[in-house]
């Protein structure tokens, strides 16, 4: 699917759907614990469909309902899955699951995607070795899926990378399910609030954990069980910073609703990352965001996201428009996403008139520089595919955007959404 994007604005509300995030951990945690967990506002597309998959391979028993998801969980006891898990998109199903096969006697083939099988797991699997689990790539020296689990999960102490805090979370989720105390020591802790995330939903389901501050030992006592309950997903602050870029680079006048200004998603910085360009943007009141375009937007600033990595590819086109250098660091795990969203950013607003440059784990842009128009890929990364509709919004040209279908994987409803706020949108159907 192309979309072709017309330079214009966005004017009205707009709400953001549940968060992919919240939503793959309740799915995964339903499907542990004992009894009937409801699941209000889940994400119903692309990553948060695979966790449901992934629920019902293991044994769970799900209900889809509208805008609610009832999963009859195993209470620990789980099947061996009949056929091979297919992930398809999602890295954050994949590597949450690949722990949870751990605690299963008998083997499970789990992969994903071309994607997918791109990107590395060998830390994980070489954790839950440690841990008294059995676990292979079947392919080596790639480092990547397809891999292999066979149970039991004992425990024991374990030392793992934190640069990615999916490997941290996979091994925190399953823990309190193995037979023995687990340690987890992390080496290179970042995207210490997606671990946060992690925690949180923990001990809403009743496992508490012993963690320090710094986010680099954790003490997880093994035989628990995890406990049913009715919980409501709140709006992905990561698919916010779609709209809230493209609001502050055009003159438009937009509300985000649905929001949870509380909630531990580190993505929610983005709004304070936004004021400091210079962007008109206030909450206006306690779930609802207010951002009117136009303002002139000052760089000059060093922003790190080495806990907020998904948000490089709406922030790397806002800067394109602000007066001054703005630096990106703290960018090596950004670089190991769905696609390295460093050089892919790098070069496709470099194309369309932007002056990006990446030195080392970081990212530089000069501003701010006309985005004409042109015809770029998402390369199959469906954060790409949404940044690069906000800078076509900006653009002086017509901006055609291929292979975007892959929005939907983390934001069902994002064109007509864009849409319905005025955004001159055209879709086009890929032909057979």
């Amino acid at each position: 699917m192309n979309v072709h994007v017309k330079p214009g604005f966005l004017k009205g509300s707009l709400q953001v759907p549940g968060s992919k995030s919240h939503t793959i951990r309740s799915v995964l945690l339903a499907t542990l614990a004992g009894g009937r967990t409801c699941i209000e506002n889940p994400l119903a597309s692309g990553d948060g469909l695979s966790a449901l998959a992934a629920s019902r391979a293991f044994g769970a028993i799900v209900k889809e309902e509208e805008n609610r998801w009832v999963v009859q969980g195993r209470g620990g006891i789980l099947q061996v899955p009949s056929n091979v898990l297919d992930t398809g998109n999602s890295g954050t199903t994949t590597c949450l699951f690949t722990s949870v096969a751990s605690l299963v006697d008998g083997y499970t083939v789990i992969t994903g995607d071309e994607q997918i099988r791109r990107r590395p797991i060998l830390p994980l699997v070489d954790a839950l070795n440690a841990l008294g689990a059995t676990a292979f790539l079947t392919r080596g020296g790639q480092g990547c899926p397809p891999v292999v689990v066979k149970g039991v999960l004992q425990g024991g102490t374990v030392t793992i990378e934190g640069k990615n805090s999916q490997y941290v979370s996979s091994l925190l989720l399953s823990a309190p399910l193995a037979k023995r105390t687990t340690v987890i020591q992390v080496v290179n802790a970042l995207e210490k609030p997606y671990v946060q995330l992690t925690l949180d939903w923990m001990k809403r389901l009743g496992i508490e954990v012993a963690n320090p501050a710094d986010y680099t030992q954790f003490v997880v006592e093994g035989g628990q069980q995890y406990q049913s309950g009715d919980f409501t997903i709140p709006s992905d602050w990561s698919a916010v910073a779609f709209p809230l870029v493209a609001a502050a680079i055009t003159r438009s006048d937009l509300v985000l609703t649905g929001l949870d200004f509380s909630d531990s998603q580190g993505d929610k910085r983005v709004v304070d990352i936004l004021a400091r360009f210079g962007a008109n943007v206030y909450r206006q009141n306690e779930s609802e965001l207010h951002i009117v375009g136009g303002e002139r937007l000052k760089g000059g600033l060093t922003i790190d996201l080495s806990d907020i990595p998904d948000a490089l590819p709406a922030l790397s086109v806002l800067a394109t428009q602000a007066e001054g250098r703005t630096v990106f660091v703290n960018l090596e795990h950004v670089r190991q996403k769905e696609t390295d969203r460093v050089a892919e950013m790098t070069a496709k607003l470099n194309s369309l008139g932007c002056s990006l440059h990446m030195e080392q784990d970081s990212l530089v842009v000069d501003g701010p520089t006309a985005i004409q128009g042109g015809i770029v890929s998402s390369s199959g990364d469906h954060r790409i595919a949404m940044a690069l509709v906000a800078a076509g919004l900006a653009a002086e040209g017509e901006v055609v955007i291929t292979d975007a279908q892959c929005a939907d994987v983390s934001f069902p409803g994002f064109f007509s959404k864009f849409a319905a706020c005025g955004a001159g949108l055209l879709i086009e159907e890929a032909q057979d």
